[in-house]
């Protein structure tokens, strides 16, 4: 019999694959050689590819992208908001039926006793549980931000706070802020690593009190460029004046490159017009009103240097005034344009000492002789008709009225007429006060 099963083994080796196949399932019974046995077989697999794998690695395989094509920097739009947890909201052994499951939901042993699977009684509870998780499932909360914490733009990092630097030994940096200018990503290209990817961050640093310092830092995590960029950022701290705490000392040009800024110093209450990066550097020094004009080149990094170059090349009112000799005066609007002497010099020139090809003015003085672009101004529409004319000729009459006023206010202290010193009764009527005539009538 052993001879006989030999035999079949060698003659089916020796078959060629395609007999082979018509010859699958047949089996050649050796106790009866005249019979032939057909068994039909089929091979059965419990496994595939999709319970093979766990649900994280086959996410993976469909948002991910090879080593090779992160080098060349595809798969930049992979969201990982995509990528579900199927886990999520699942307990193993809790089911909508409420059955015990030894080894699931409850011991295999209990004492002495082994536990048998049974089912428990309705519990309204149980199924208000079971409904919460139920809801949970593929819900994904994404984490909102107060207004106040929020950027530019959206959630992203340009223009948030992440807080003071960290201290160094015994030295803290109490009530120092931090806020983001430029966060993005770099590459640099090595002979072995290809297209080595890096994050760049740009900071700026301050108390709010006329301390600031800017960084740049890069780093393999956006989280590590900007701490080291923090830190950097308060190693190379800068005094910055300030006029009254609110505002640049005066008005100033600044260049860098091909950035320009034209800044103007502003009362309180005016708040800040400026671009959004001189806007979030403002806030960071402590400068509360201000307007800025940005020409040239936008670069954030450009307009921050710029910036910062003209704030550190401020003269205090005393300086300017020692370095022109001469009374420095503030006419502004919110004083009605009444002339206020702001510093003063120590030794004051003389009109003949002044040469006259000096510039005087205070705008031109500051702004090194440049000039603001500013947009042409059209006359309005209403000055074509005749109706304006006859209008100019009513109010001829009142013509500078108010500069009069001013003018008699900042040379004699009072409205007067400029014969009062001849006639002393030329001066202007002002009634008492009627709190004066009641007092009078008491006593």
């Amino acid at each position: 019999m052993a001879g006989q099963i030999l035999n079949v083994t060698k003659t089916f080796q020796k078959l060629t694959i395609s007999s082979r196949c018509k010859l699958v399932g047949t089996i050649i019974n050796p106790f009866k050689e005249h019979e032939l046995q057909v068994l039909n077989s089929s091979s059965t697999r419990n496994t595939n590819f999709f319970n093979k794998l766990p649900a994280h690695d086959l996410w993976k395989g469909i948002t991910s992208v090879s080593n090779a094509g992160k080098k060349r920097g595809r798969g930049k739009n992979v969201s990982k908001s995509k990528i579900k947890d199927l886990n999520r909201g699942q307990v193993i052994g809790l089911g909508k039926a409420n059955i015990i499951w030894p080894g699931l939901s409850a011991p295999i042993i209990r004492g002495k006793e082994l536990v048998e699977q049974h089912q428990l009684p309705e519990d309204p509870e149980r199924e208000k549980k079971l409904v919460q998780l139920r809801d949970q499932m593929g819900i994904v909360k994404r984490q909102k931000l107060s207004p106040i914490e929020r950027g530019w733009s959206g959630s992203k990092m340009p223009g948030r706070s992440i807080g003071g630097p960290d201290p160094i030994g015994e030295d803290t940096f109490e009530g120092f802020d931090t806020k983001v200018l430029e966060l993005k990503t770099v590459f640099n290209m090595k002979g072995n690593l290809g297209r080595k990817r890096r994050q760049s961050a740009l900071v700026v640093t301050g108390n709010g009190k006329g301390l600031a310092g800017f960084a740049l830092a890069k780093g393999n995590e956006a989280r590590i460029a900007l701490r080291k960029a923090k830190n950097r950022s308060a190693q190379k701290l800068m005094h910055i004046k300030l006029f009254k705490n609110h505002t640049v000392c005066h008005d100033f040009f600044s260049q860098f490159g091909s950035t320009k800024i034209f800044v103007s110093q502003k009362p309180e209450g005016h708040g800040l017009v400026c671009h959004r990066a001189i806007k979030t550097i403002c806030e960071v020094i402590g400068i509360k009103n201000l307007h800025a004009k940005v020409e040239g080149s936008t670069n954030v990094g450009k307009v921050m240097k710029a910036f910062f170059l003209g704030l550190i090349s401020q003269k205090t009112p005393e300086e300017i005034a020692e370095e022109k000799k001469l009374h420095l005066v503030q006419i502004c609007k919110e004083s009605n344009y009444f002339p206020t002497v702001i510093a003063s010099p120590t030794e004051c020139r003389k009109a003949q000492e002044i040469p006259k090809d000096e510039i005087l003015d205070f705008k031109q003085y500051c702004f090194d002789g440049k000039v603001v672009l500013q947009k042409k101004k059209f006359p309005p529409f209403y000055t074509k008709y005749k109706s304006y004319e006859i209008y100019l000729k009513k109010q001829e009459k009142f013509r500078n009225q108010a500069e009069v006023k001013r003018n008699l206010i900042a040379e004699y202290g009072e409205i007067r007429s400029f014969l009062t010193d001849k006639y002393p009764e030329c001066r202007q009527y002002r009634r008492e006060k009627k709190v004066e005539e009641n007092e009078e009538a008491e006593a």
